[in-house]
């Protein structure tokens, strides 16, 4: 008897071809997107400008001594040490920039699924 046995949820259960199972379940796999949302105004961010909008309204510019010519940075002014980095691309805008931006406006920005 081959194969793989496989425990899940307190059940065993003998997998003949795991790797063959694997690729099966993968091809029903659905990712889910996560999104930025403004709390304010319950608004899902869309785009770089939707976002450069709101981050000026809580103060937020962009950094004018950004040397990296792929990625936009901002900055509350000169005092402040925070600082923005965002890929240019916005396709390449990922989760982790999210939670970025998030952190550092806890009452203004959520991510969600």
């Amino acid at each position: 008897m081959a194969g793989v046995w496989v425990f899940k949820n307190g059940v065993a259960k003998l997998v003949q071809n795991p790797m063959v199972e694997i690729v099966e379940r993968r091809k029903q796999l659905v990712w889910r997107q996560k999104a930025l949302v403004y709390l304010p105004t319950n608004e899902v961010v869309s785009s770089y400008s939707e976002l450069e909008e709101k981050l000026r309204g809580l103060g937020w510019e962009r950094y004018p001594y950004n040397r990296d010519p792929d990625k936009l940075q901002f900055h509350r002014g000169i005092s402040s040490k925070l600082l923005i980095s965002l890929p240019r691309d916005y396709a390449k805008f990922k989760t982790m920039h999210m939670f970025d931006i998030v952190l550092k406006n806890r009452d203004f920005f959520e991510v969600r699924d």
